[in-house]
């Protein structure tokens, strides 16, 4: 042990101060951590090595299995998704922005539904269901207010019931009242008596390849137009469509128009050619191209008109067709009586009507050119060249009467009178 000592000694002077410096850092580490545990409670931490290897391998299968779990449903969610109705994924869509608050309409039909499906970006999809939302809105509007006119009327009517008395009910009218029941049977009486015993005026509907299909939409609202003049006129044409294609655009749009109403018309339809159905001596084609002014209608002919909306101005279309037919042609006398203004002469088919219908009844072209639109024209001429020309006859007439007897020769004056 001596040994020992008498070995160490010589280290002494360099083995304390390491010692002691050694002991200093331990004092305050433990000083340290004491206050440390003093502030914060202590947590402990499990020791790795006191766990045993049957528990590590269960969490090594846990994670694994929740790994697992976890690919699963994002397969599952990609797959759905894939597989998802493109309709149904638009509804959802639609029902995420009314959830929002946007504009979004609240009843959609499925044709709608395509549309927005058909929509290349997301702008575009907002855009139309914006318009959607709004046209639902002005149609809510209008409904509200049919259904607020409709409430007034009804008590304004039992307003009226109230205050009549009995002897108000029992009073005695000097004309009789007509229901529109009454009215409708009156016009379908004539209607067939038209058909019987009518002229016959003729709507030519072999037009169908010279117009687009919006210039035909026009042309059959004024056809619906120009029988219902007739109808209501106090003695119709009877009105024949002739050249009228079974299964062609102007059918098609006929029935679309009138729906079930279209097999009780007073008129008759036929695939048949006019030139088929009439002599040609008897029949006379109105067309403003033709050079044969028309002067008076005459009750024996048979006039026809070309159903026909010329947009593109194709001048000559149906003179055309008439000399190929070998037919008579004729047009109003519009620069006779009216001053022209600008514009074509080509009137609309229910304008016709009512001219035809009204030189009929009256034969009076004044009254008849009435329904000539005044856009086209500044106004009646003050004297029609009819009556300028029967004028100056008569300022001539005058002027030889004024001469002695034997001035002139008697058979020149009445040559000169004729």
């Amino acid at each position: 042990m001596s040994v020992c000592v008498n070995f160490f000694r010589p280290f002494t002077r360099f083995l304390v101060p390491f010692t002691l410096h050694r002991k200093r850092n331990n004092l305050y580490s433990t000083i340290l951590q004491r206050y440390i545990s003093s502030k914060i409670p202590a947590v402990t931490y499990p020791n790795n090595e006191s766990t045993p290897p049957s528990e590590k391998l269960e969490l090594d299968k846990w994670k694994t299995t929740m790994k697992s779990s976890v690919q699963e449903e994002c397969v599952s969610t990609i797959s759905s998704s894939k597989n998802e109705d493109p309709l149904a994924a638009t509804r959802e869509f639609i029902e995420m922005w009314r959830l929002l608050g946007k504009e979004v309409p609240e009843h959609i039909t499925e044709e709608e539904l395509k549309t927005i499906m058909e929509c290349v970006s997301k702008t575009a999809k907002k855009k139309y269901l914006k318009y959607l939302y709004v046209k639902e809105k002005q149609k809510k509007a209008k409904q509200i207010k049919k259904e607020m006119k409709a409430a007034a009327r009804e008590e304004a009517k039992n307003v009226k019931l109230l205050e009549t008395t009995e002897e108000d009910k029992q009073q005695n009218f000097l004309f009789l009242r007509l229901w529109d029941r009454s009215i409708n049977i009156a016009m379908s009486w004539k209607g067939a008596q038209a058909m019987q015993f009518g002229q016959p005026l003729v709507f030519d509907m072999a037009y169908e390849n010279y117009m687009k299909p919006k210039e035909l939409q026009y042309t059959i609202s004024q056809l619906l137009e120009s029988e219902g003049w007739n109808r209501r006129n106090v003695d119709p044409f009877h009105i024949y469509f002739c050249n009228l294609k079974t299964d062609g655009a102007y059918h098609r749009e006929l029935v679309k128009r009138y729906e079930e109403k279209w097999d009780k018309l007073l008129l008759t339809a036929t695939e048949k050619s006019h030139v088929d159905l009439f002599p040609k001596d008897s029949i006379i084609y109105l067309t403003a191209d033709s050079p044969n002014v028309m002067t008076t209608f005459r009750h024996d002919k048979v006039y026809i008109i070309g159903s026909f909306v010329d947009k593109k101005m194709q001048p000559g279309t149906s003179l055309a067709k008439a000399k190929r037919l070998n037919l008579a042609t004729e047009c109003l006398p519009l620069d006779k009586y009216l001053q022209w203004d600008t514009g074509n002469k080509n009137l609309t088919l229910d304008q016709m009507m009512r001219i035809l219908l009204c030189l009929k009844n009256t034969g009076n072209w004044e009254e008849a050119l009435k329904f000539v639109p005044k856009r086209k024209h500044t106004g009646f001429l003050e004297i029609s060249q009819h009556s300028q020309e029967f004028i100056d006859r008569l300022k001539k007439a005058k002027t030889f009467n004024s001469f002695s007897k034997g001035s002139l020769n008697v058979c020149a004056q009445k040559k000169w009178l004729k």
